[in-house]
């Protein structure tokens, strides 16, 4: 099934359609919420309660801001991240270096390896290294701009100014 023939379905709430995305990204998505949690129990939680959401909200995913799967991962992102938030864990909990998140996409025998067929490692390694570090610090890592700004030591206005310039030079690289 095609990804907009896809989300059409998902759009009429058919149960086929979600199994269908469920079989096709749950290990990718379970990966990137494993990395962040590291706990087996409490990423199956979390990818449940991604599931969740992503059926109760398909109606707000507009394909002109981005793929399917991008929303998807922002969706696992965030909520992982709440849950991080909400047991307290601290940074050093909570954090990967991008350094273990390469070595995961370059790790074939994971099943983390599937995020890499939307080519994030080939597209971030071609960005500028102050570009790499934000993301890293912002997507991967869960920082909050003010904490990256404190991790950086530089001003949060400056943060926002590079993550915004940092992502639009991705969409550039991406739809090129």
């Amino acid at each position: 099934m095609e990804q907009e023939e896809l989300i059409k379905e998902l759009l009429k709430k058919d149960d086929k359609s979600f199994t269908l995305l469920y079989d096709n990204y749950s290990k990718s998505l379970f990966g990137v919420i494993y990395n962040l949690i590291r706990n087996t129990e409490e990423a199956e939680d979390v990818l449940q309660e991604v599931f969740v959401k992503i059926w109760k909200n398909i109606d707000s995913y507009n394909e002109s801001k981005g793929r399917l799967y991008t929303w998807m991962l922002n969706i696992a992102r965030n909520t992982t991240i709440d849950k991080l938030r909400s047991k307290n864990f601290n940074n050093s909990q909570k954090n990967l270096s991008s350094d273990n998140f390469v070595h995961v996409l370059e790790d074939s025998s994971r099943t983390t390896s599937r995020i890499d067929a939307i080519g994030i490692k080939e597209f971030i390694m071609k960005l500028k290294p102050k570009c790499v570090q934000i993301i890293d610090l912002l997507f991967f890592q869960g920082y909050t701009q003010q904490e990256a700004s404190d991790e950086l030591e530089i001003p949060l206005g400056t943060v926002k100014t590079n993550n915004r310039n940092c992502m639009n030079e991705l969409r550039k690289m991406i739809h090129d």
